[in-house]
């Protein structure tokens, strides 16, 4: 019996046994450049990790446990590149040990919103019917329910965080681990265990869309770039309606109420902590098609090492300067 070998090139993944058998992958390497999310190979750009993900593969040819197929070639910095990113690393690691320690945040005073529903369970609903080959929703994992199977024993090793990439590394906001290539960071194993998998959790955001109802969103991506004096943030949420739109500058935090055009509508509400002070009546926003834009002006000049005061300072290389197109 012929065993099975899996292929190891992008977007493929499958096992075979069949080295003719046809196989549709990307020939060339990933791309991430401010915000946006596609391969060299095709053109196809999306906002989130999770729509990269689905981009379908744009090339046919055979499976390969060697991928010798045809290449794009990727830039790859110089010996001097690298030793000038390392200075600059250590520049800016320097200058963030030396700024002035911080006051504790205090809480923004503004008009009560009502407060959203209460977020989905962490567990899957046991009256709800699990489907076969239900995959588990929590990053990293990639385990499968099979009918019949029983649940005794299980343990589910994720990433609870969001994927950052930035300056060329990439990792997790959960854990600490920064790799340089993309096919590193797919292997990076998850940092946290739980006793169940979640396969389908509570079903209340399913049966909510399938009564006309909001969605509420507890979380959403953000990433952001910065100047000497200011801190350009993006928030990721497409067809926000501007009208209804609301955001509120304090001086250490952002009140969003974003209402999106779909149907059904989603809708963000928060309460955006942020790392720095700001001068709230200096700070503006802008609504794009896909996001919403804060430009936040420093109160102190300081710089930031990560965007929101509850995010784990990682050692990330800051951005000063605005980023350049592709």
């Amino acid at each position: 019996m012929t065993q099975k070998q899996r292929c190891v090139r992008k977007g493929c993944g499958k096992e075979f046994t069949d080295p003719e058998e046809k196989c549709v992958y990307h020939p060339g390497p990933p791309i991430f450049h401010e915000g946006q999310k596609g391969w060299k190979c095709c053109r196809p750009r999306v906002l989130t990790f999770d729509e990269f993900l689905e981009i379908p593969p744009c090339t046919t040819g055979v499976h390969s446990t060697t991928d010798s197929g045809p290449q794009l070639e990727e830039n790859k910095p110089s010996a001097e590149d690298s030793a000038a990113l390392d200075a600059k690393i250590e520049a800016l690691n320097q200058a963030a040990a030396a700024a002035p320690g911080r006051a504790p945040i205090q809480p923004a005073q503004h008009a009560p919103t009502p407060p959203p529903p209460p977020p989905e369970s962490d567990d899957d609903d046991p009256s709800l019917e699990i489907p076969d080959g239900a995959e588990c929703r929590r990053k990293r994992c990639g385990a499968k329910y099979r009918k019949g199977q029983s649940r005794e024993g299980e343990k589910c090793v994720h990433h609870p965080g969001v994927p950052i990439f930035h300056e060329g590394s990439k990792g997790y906001s959960c854990c600490k681990r920064r790799v340089l290539e993309f096919d590193q960071f797919m292997q990076i194993e998850g940092c946290r265990t739980k006793d169940r998998h979640l396969f389908i959790g509570s079903g209340k955001k399913d049966r909510a869309l399938a009564s006309g109802g909001e969605e509420v969103l507890t979380t959403v991506r953000h990433d952001y770039y910065q100047t000497p004096t200011t801190v350009i943030a993006s928030i990721f949420l497409k067809k926000i309606v501007k009208d209804a739109a609301k955001v509120e500058f304090e001086p250490q935090s952002v009140n969003l109420d974003l209402k999106t055009a779909d149907t059904p509508a989603k809708r963000y509400t928060a309460e955006f902590p942020l790392y720095g002070a700001i001068d709230p009546d200096k700070s503006s926003f802008k609504i794009l098609g896909s996001k919403l834009e804060l430009n936040l002006a420093k109160a102190d000049g300081a710089s930031w090492p990560v965007l929101r005061s509850d995010e784990a300072l990682t050692g990330e290389i800051l951005q000063i300067g605005k980023a350049g197109r592709a």
